[in-house]
């Protein structure tokens, strides 16, 4: 690495020189922190995708929102399938695809970006978001240094970074890293003995050299899924390997990145902490301590919980966790997932269904709650505490720090500001009892034991930890210490406003220096607070209740002392876009559900946000400022006792929904007929005798997409001749978990698989006793299948389709054994067709399957189904059903109204009509986009999210049903649009969003 002139910034930690990369000097780094502009930053930051929630004016939102909670940084994997939905050809432009924009409203927003590109990520994503069509194992050894792997990604891995270049921070962007692959730990053959792994080492210097060329300046990182790989890090790297990254990072997920703890291979007890501290020291020791993804929550499989598994990464996660990568020095933390999004279509892997709410701080509905308030708690903290980002651990115990041994304390401390981080926690992580305890520390004014004045000891109740400061510098003064957390600090008109935060009904004290006299300016019947005289300054102490108390010295210096719920709703909102965000250049605001932003021009504060009921406003900021106004309107504004600007704000109105209906429906089916033409477009002559994949099985290899056909629903057409000696047939079906398939002779059901969440392959032997053979024409089998998506990783080329179809009977002695003459497929409407690939280039071909109602556009905005019989009652509702094997496609339109003052979130919510005969699958489209996957048969989870923009909020909007009875039993189904959210807020949307819903086209009639 190439050292700058940054590298002496002081004497005390010169041992450990700055560094960069030896492209640019702009984003620096040592074994402490990074250093971006020649200002050392704790970066805290958030992982979203933007192609997961497919409405870019939403994107702005979620970006808001972590903006709000006191994060300088967000990162983003973008997906290569998704942005390259046939070979050779790439997307960046329509629709969701265009990640130009969303690099506009990061830096608009002001927040740092981490691109994540690829060419795989993972993500619990269909084929670990590689396109579907290098699954058929033409394109020899994924993520390898191959040819045919190298010339497939190349024009991709171009265009992401020639799309990135000019948002790099050197261009005046926010982005300031770039990861290349994840989670490919592959450096070493032998990771103790570093023998290296050439091919693999090949293949990352490929994506490395792709993105200098390309104009990629700032900083490489890479991803490594756990301690054991050791990969990619300059430091480890001894032997000179090669392919390593600028910057290297570590993932962790201490409760299992999945709902159900089996999907982890190991029960992690809870509370369970790992050491990263010596790890980081190992394999990186002249790198800042970096978590790409640390856990923010986890994913629901198929099997999950109804409504994911909140509780078990909620608000007490988040405070032990996150506080603990602190006492093990982590000074670049980013959580996975803030906001999860939706797996809308296609997009997820097999074992993961259509949420991908992740538990994340952020929900899949956009709606905060609990879990976004801690997670604000830290991100305020981290973003003032400037001194976090250069620390030392001091040690490490029990009893050298406070006088009860059930707590474990880690000293931090900054060698150049001498500034103190205590965090304490519970020896037995497990344990949630409630400890007291004095804590011993070393300060500028001499050791002390603390707390000093009598107001009671600390604490630790439950499963918590917490930090303690010392000798904590805020503008021009120094908190000596303080048994209550800082939350943040603004300098307002060269004030300084520090903020400190407990749970009401506890004690706490802080001393600060430099003070003569205190005074208690705002307290309620109930909250009393002491001051004690020092010759360094005053010390305070109190017991906190529910209310504030503002406490003004004579040396300027203001202390708001909050409890833990008042907290939550204190925000600090930037009055600027840089990500860097300077204690002068906030404001404090309490109140409202959410503050997304706010600024300021002469006596008018503008603040915008959102409410969830009517509240006040209460403002900190410039004296110069008289007036609030909120969400562009002026309010009547006063002054309370302490000088704080005061407003009331309205909360939301009532939003009433339609129901949905009356319904039109059309049999969706009309394949399984032996009557049927299949000789149109649609259908491609599955005829292959020889196949690139690894995997073998009867021929013609009926295997998905080897056809061109990725996702969804397939149709297979096998014949077999007249006067057949065939008495039944063996099929074996692989589709993933949670996969289904049903097979038909001449129109009737032989047989289905219903699928359960760990199958991925299904055979059946089904006979024809029951069925009727012609003896004057074929006959004709349909095997319908969905498939779940690809597998992750290496298990990517796992086949989709049909891996054995053999016909049973004839071997009696002189009887030809029967034999199918032709097979035919039909899938996605237009993706057999490499160079031209999905007829929906907005929606892509992870939209939609091969259904009859897929492929002629029944599902979209525009067609005409006037032809469809007339329901003038509810005979043709989903909810009256039908009754038989087959799909049904059930259509209506309901027309919204939501006012514009107002961001709401919708969802459809499922339920069975007799839970007794759920043997069926619906997938929920809107307005063109599939938004839901219900398996009552197999998953808990009934409730589907869909976003402003797929759905119109101020007109008319297309439902569509396609509903797969896999028995005779049929199907009936209740569904509902409910509200999930309604805020009054700001970011209220009625946005033209008609570009996001492509309605239909008459050239849907071609796949007829």
């Amino acid at each position: 690495m190439k050292l700058s002139s940054f590298e002496n910034e002081n004497p005390v930690s010169s041992a450990w020189p700055i560094q960069d990369n030896g492209l640019q000097k702009a984003i620096q780094w040592d074994h402490y922190s990074i250093v971006i502009n020649g200002e050392r930053l704790f970066l805290f930051g958030g992982e979203m995708h933007p192609f997961r929630l497919p409405v870019p004016e939403l994107w702005e939102d979620i970006l808001q929102k972590i903006k709000a909670m006191g994060m300088r940084m967000v990162s983003i994997y973008t997906h290569w399938g998704f942005h390259a939905p046939v070979p050779g050809k790439v997307d960046f432009e329509t629709g969701a695809h265009n990640l130009t924009r969303f690099l506009e409203m990061a830096k608009e927003v002001g927040l740092y970006v981490l691109v994540r590109s690829g060419p795989y990520i993972n993500g619990e994503l269909s084929a670990g978001g590689m396109p579907l069509w290098v699954t058929t194992g033409a394109y020899g050894d994924l993520r390898s240094n191959g040819t045919e792997f190298t010339d497939a990604w190349t024009p991709y891995q171009d265009g992401m970074a020639k799309l990135v270049r000019p948002f790099q921070l050197t261009e005046g962007g926010t982005v300031i890293m770039y990861q290349i692959e994840n989670e490919y730990g592959n450096q070493w053959r032998n990771v103790n003995s570093k023998t290296p792994n050439l091919q693999a080492i090949s293949y990352m210097e490929k994506l490395e050299e792709n993105a200098r060329k390309n104009g990629i300046v700032v900083p490489t990182i890479h991803n490594a899924a756990g301690q054991n790989p050791k990969a990619w890090s300059t430091d480890y790297d001894t032997v000179g390997a090669g392919g390593n990254v600028d910057l290297y990072g570590l993932d962790s997920y201490p409760q299992c990145w999945s709902c159900v703890l089996a999907n982890c291979g190991t029960n992690s007890p809870p509370f369970a902490v790992s050491n990263y501290f010596d790890h980081f020291e190992q394999v990186a020791p002249n790198q800042p301590p970096f978590m790409p993804e640390f856990q923010g929550g986890a994913m629901n499989p198929w099997d999950g919980p109804a409504g994911g598994c909140t509780e078990k990464t909620g608000r007490d996660f988040v405070n032990f966790y996150y506080r603990d990568n602190i006492a093990q020095r982590v000074t670049i933390l980013n959580l996975y997932m803030i906001y999860g999004g939706t797996n809308w279509g296609w997009l997820a892997a097999p074992f993961v269904g259509s949420s991908y709410d992740y538990s994340g701080a952020i929900a899949e509905d956009r709606s905060i709650g609990t879990k976004f308030y801690e997670v604000k708690n830290l991100g305020l903290f981290t973003r003032v505490a400037d001194e976090l980002a250069t620390t030392d651990r001091i040690g490490t115990g029990t009893t050298a720090y406070t006088n009860n041994s059930a707590i474990f304390t880690t000293e931090l401390r900054n060698p150049n500001t001498k500034a103190g981080f205590y965090i304490l926690r519970h020896v037995d992580t497990a344990s949630d009892s409630s400890e007291v305890f004095v804590l011993h520390i070393q300060t500028s004014v001499g050791n002390l034991t603390v707390p000093q004045i009598g107001m009671g000891p600390a604490s630790i109740n439950g499963n918590e930890v917490k930090i303690f400061v010392n000798d904590f510098h805020f503008g021009n003064n120094t908190l000596i210490y303080s048994t209550a957390e800082v939350l943040t600090y603004s300098v307002i008109d060269g004030r300084p406003i520090l903020v400190l935060w407990l749970s009401a009904g506890l004690s706490a004290e802080f001393y600060l220096q430099g003070a003569i006299n205190a005074t208690v300016v705002q307290t309620t019947e109930g909250q009393w607070a002491t001051i004690d005289k020092r010759d360094k300054g005053v010390i305070v102490g109190w017991i906190q209740r529910d209310k504030m108390i503002v406490v003004d010295f004579d040396n300027g210096v203001r202390v708001l002392l909050l409890d833990r719920n008042l907290a939550y709703k204190l925000w600090a909102p930037a009055l600027t876009k840089n990500p860097r965000v300077a204690v002068n250049e906030t404001a404090l605001v309490f109140g409202p559900y959410l503050v997304r932003s706010a600024t300021v021009a002469g006596e008018i504060i503008s603040i915008n946000g959102d409410a969830n009921e009517a509240t006040y406003l209460e403002v900190f900021t410039s004296s110069a400022v008289s007036v609030i106004k909120w969400n562009g309107k002026y309010h009547p504004t006063w002054k309370t006792a302490y000088g704080a600007l005061r407003t009331d704000i309205r909360g939301r109105t009532p939003v009433e929904l339609p129901k949905l209906g009356p319904w039109k429906s059309h049999d969706s089916l009309p394949e399984r007929h032996p009557e049927y033409s299949d000789t149109g477009i649609a259908w491609v002559n599955a005829n292959h005798t020889t196949t690139p994949s690894k995997t073998k099985g009867t021929v013609p290899y009926l295997f998905a997409d080897e056809y061109g056909f990725h996702t969804g629903i397939r149709l297979w057409r096998g014949y077999f001749s007249a006067n057949t000696a065939a008495t039944g047939v063996f099929l074996n079906v692989q589709g993933g978990s949670a996969h289904g398939w049903s097979a038909f002779l001449n129109g009737k059901l032989l047989g289905s698989f219903l699928g359960n969440a760990s199958t991925a392959a299904a055979s059946l032997t089904l006979s024809f006793a029951n069925s009727t053979l012609p003896k004057d024409k074929p006959n004709v089998l349909l095997v319908m299948h969905d498939d779940t998506g690809h597998d992750e990783g290496n298990g990517a080329v796992n086949v989709r389709g049909i891996l054995n179809a053999t016909l049973l009977g004839g071997s009696g002695s002189g009887v030809k054994a029967p034999t199918f003459t032709l097979w035919k497929v039909a899938g996605t409407a237009g993706g057999s067709d490499l160079k031209k690939g999905s007829v929906d280039p907005v929606r892509t071909y992870y939209n939609e399957g091969g259904l009859t109602a897929e492929r002629l556009g029944w599902h979209l905005p525009g067609f005409d189904d006037s032809s469809w019989p007339s329901t003038t009652n509810s005979s043709h509702s989903p909810r009256a059903g039908f009754t038989g094997a087959g799909v049904q496609f059930y259509r209506t339109v309901v027309t919204l109204d939501i006012p514009a003052t107002m961001d709401v979130s919708l969802g459809f919510r499922f339920t069975p009509v007799d839970p007794a005969k759920v043997g069926y699958r619906v997938y929920l489209y809107v307005n063109g986009y599939q938004y839901g996957r219900y398996y009552p048969s197999i998953a808990s989870e009934n409730m589907f999210p869909v976003p402003v923009g797929v759905l119109d909020y101020g007109g008319d909007n297309v439902v569509g049903l396609a509903v797969w009875a896999l028995t005779e039993d049929g199907a009936r189904v209740d569904v509902e649009l409910v509200t999930q959210v309604a805020v009054a807020s700001s970011f209220g949307k009625r946005f033209d969003g008609g570009y996001l819903r492509p309605g239909w086209d008459g050239g849907r009639l071609d796949y007829v």
